[in-house]
């Protein structure tokens, strides 16, 4: 075992040959240390309470899948066909250093844009693995911790399943985007417990989960609409969880509390609504640098739709729980994100819906 360890994350792109035979002695671990105060508790009451934690724990165990046997691994995408194609040209399709791509490189462009994506997927369900076995250990409840555990194996199932995919399908790693790290920092070196709750259950989550199904409805490979399809199940779980116990939770807290983790939620929102701009295969293949590259990706509508959808499943649960508060309200209509106030929330999740058994790889919908 080799371990190696830095002060931030990789910076360069990360490739995989199809062809390398790793051995245990080529593997190179690289990690990166945090520290937290996390104050953990121990709970002494282990009557099992009858509901909705509960229920949604029992899901978690009857639902369970397989990274390794249940997603169909023996298919692979053509060569030669997009792995994400809209029904209508994407904003950058529309640009001239695009258009006078050949198509071998607007393949290859593809593959780099989706991996650039899927990486911080990747990354994203890395730090909600983390949070989630810190739950487990604060969380105060027995039903929450128990939740929490089950939630820990779930996020492993995803890291699985995204790291498999980019390196067997794809072939490619991008490093994590700096301000998706500055935020999953944030959350985990928190040692308030319930701002671990806000920062990724409803935030980091609420904001995935939507992302999920949008590259779902988007992807023309069956096998990456099955793996989408399987973690957004295990996502609107995820997601009701903290909506079920932080709605509780908050009204226990004092007005200033309640403000202190608003003020939380509202710079959560902030930076994943302008800063999770990934740009770096724009940057290489269209020409541009980083900041053309942001600048174009937020000021084009189509991309203001897709930040739109994702907000309008963040801002109903917030305000379900309690923390559209009068002094985060007008800063969240100043970005123009409270229209969504009464979007239908995800607490208001259909049931029927979570209970169904796993589709199989040929029978996934392809509609949200």
């Amino acid at each position: 075992m080799k371990i190696t360890h830095t002060d931030g994350p990789p910076k360069d792109l990360l490739y995989f040959d199809e062809e390398m035979d790793l051995q245990q002695k080529d593997v190179e671990d690289v990690a990166e240390i945090f520290k937290t105060p996390l104050t953990g508790s121990y709970n002494w009451d282990y009557t099992v309470s009858d509901n909705r934690i509960k229920r949604l724990y029992e899901l978690g165990k009857e639902l369970n899948w397989n990274g390794s046997l249940d997603l169909n691994w023996d298919y692979t995408h053509p060569a030669d066909e997009k792995l994400v194609e809209a029904d209508e040209d994407l904003p950058h399709e529309t640009l001239e250093a695009y258009v006078n791509l050949t198509e071998e490189e607007k393949i290859e462009f593809d593959r780099h844009d989706t991996a650039e994506l899927l990486s911080q997927f990747l990354h994203g369900e890395q730090g909600a693995l983390l949070v989630a076995s810190q739950l487990v250990s604060c969380a105060p409840t027995y039903n929450a911790k128990l939740y929490a555990a089950s939630q820990t194996f779930d996020e492993a199932r995803h890291v699985e399943v995204f790291n498999r995919y980019l390196q067997e399908k794809i072939g490619v790693h991008y490093p994590i985007n700096p301000n998706l790290k500055a935020l999953l920092d944030k959350i985990l070196t928190d040692e308030r417990w319930d701002l671990k709750f806000i920062g990724m259950q409803i935030i980091i989550e609420g904001l995935a989960l939507a992302a999920f199904q949008m590259l779902k409805m988007l992807t023309k490979d069956p096998l990456l609409k099955q793996l989408l399809h399987y973690v957004v199940r295990d996502e609107a779980r995820h997601v009701t969880f903290g909506i079920n116990y932080l709605e509780d939770f908050i009204k226990t807290l004092t007005p200033e509390e309640i403000e202190e983790r608003a003020e939380f939620a509202y710079e959560a929102c902030v930076i994943s609504r302008e800063r999770l701009i990934n740009t770096t295969a724009m940057q290489k293949y269209l020409k541009m640098s980083e900041e053309e590259a942001r600048e174009f990706s937020l000021s084009t509508s189509a991309n203001a739709t897709f930040r739109n959808f994702l907000f309008s499943r963040v801002i109903p649960n917030l305000s379900r729980i309690g923390l559209l508060t009068d002094s985060v309200r007008p800063k969240f209509e100043a970005l123009g994100l409270l229209e969504y106030e009464n979007a239908p929330d995800d607490f208001e999740v259909d049931w029927v819906e979570l209970e169904k058994p796993l589709e199989d790889f040929d029978k996934i919908p392809t509609a949200v």
